[in-house]
């Protein structure tokens, strides 16, 4: 006990003046970011002194020292996560819906590539981010964790699909985008006859009320999150598993952000890369870096764009420390996985719908 007690006081010692420089860098990165927001609300233009340009404090000190009186604590149970066997089974109980899966994965593929042509999403840009979402080789029922097909495999978010939709995106995307996407579903509809009418009628009817549940609560994504765990949110999340309605809902994913990015006016199409910063740091904060010029992309830390727990716990984000290496790093990514057959047979889907 004294050995540990000399250890605790080391440790402390070192971290208590960690903890001190570490809460003054992030309190000062919380300060610009307020700041930086409230000059967008007022139009103003952003300079490079509206961001922190130094590096935070990283700990690299003794870690803390095992108390040996404490008893050993039993490791924590992990959380059960929802696979595709519970979105369909939710789905079923919930709203008496069954997905129409595709034939193939090109079918599906070539749906894909249709509706986000039709959104005004580019080939580019759409398959490179499929490629980095979804390794450059994913199914459109892949579902991050499960990847490959490795003993023990186990899922690690509920994230779905070419771009990896969690429950809480699929709730939010039905709350604002069902009407668009019911729209869609009786334009097709009326091309149709009948057992495919009716099959399609009975969708729409289904997705109605799905679009209805998702609307219950206020269009806030901590009111979305809540609703993403309940049996109905889980049976909506199977909408992504349908050759139909999943198209649409995995383009929204990406085409928020792309619309998000106009109205801020931003005129320059986003490259995938700066598209995949939005759809991964959330529309306001990819922006941030964004709609940056290159000089400041070259000088302005990634430290600005998070939480400090988010940031400690991100080794892509400490290696690659300014925006423009995060971004050069993605790039990079995409480019390996674009080469994969799953990213090739993306890009000819689109090919083939020009």
């Amino acid at each position: 006990m004294a050995d540990y007690h000399r250890k605790l006081a080391a440790y402390k010692a070192v971290r208590d003046k960690f903890d001190a420089e570490a809460e003054a860098y992030w309190t000062a990165i919380a300060d610009k970011r307020r700041a930086r927001n409230a000059k967008r609300r007022n139009n103003d233009a952003i300079a490079a002194h509206d961001y922190v340009l130094t590096q935070p404090p990283l700990y690299t000190g003794p870690p803390r020292p095992v108390d040996p009186s404490e008893p050993e604590k039993p490791p924590k149970p992990r959380r059960a996560i929802p696979v595709a066997e519970d979105f369909l089974k939710h789905a079923a109980e919930q709203f008496h819906f069954v997905p129409r899966r595709p034939r193939t994965e090109i079918e599906f593929k070539q749906a894909y590539a249709r509706v986000a042509q039709t959104a005004g999403l580019t080939r580019d840009q759409a398959v490179r981010v499929y490629s980095f979402e979804a390794g450059g080789n994913g199914k459109y029922d892949v579902q991050a964790g499960l990847e490959s097909a490795r003993p023990n495999a186990r899922a690690i978010s509920t994230a779905l699909g070419y771009n990896q939709l969690l429950t809480t995106n699929t709730v939010e995307l039905l709350a604002e985008q069902g009407h668009g996407i019911l729209k869609a579903l009786e334009s097709a509809a009326a091309r149709m006859q009948g057992s495919q009418r009716t099959a399609m009628d009975h969708k729409i009817a289904i997705v109605r009320k799905m679009v209805a549940f998702c609307k219950s609560v206020p269009d806030q994504w901590s009111a979305h999150e809540k609703l993403g765990v309940t049996p109905q949110g889980i049976g909506v999340h199977a909408l992504n598993l349908d050759i139909d309605v999943g198209p649409w809902l995995q383009t929204h994913k990406l085409l928020t952000s792309v619309d998000f990015a106009k109205r801020k006016g931003y005129t320059a199409r986003l490259t995938a890369a700066e598209l995949e910063m939005m759809n991964l740091t959330g529309d306001g904060t990819g922006f941030d870096m964004v709609s940056m010029p290159q000089a400041l992309r070259m000088v302005v830390p990634t430290s600005n764009f998070f939480q400090r727990t988010g940031y400690e716990r991100n080794p892509v984000a400490i290696l690659n420390n300014t925006v423009a290496k995060l971004l050069a790093a993605t790039d990079a990514r995409m480019d390996r996985e674009s080469t994969m057959p799953g990213a090739r047979d993306m890009a000819a889907a689109f090919s083939n719908h020009n």
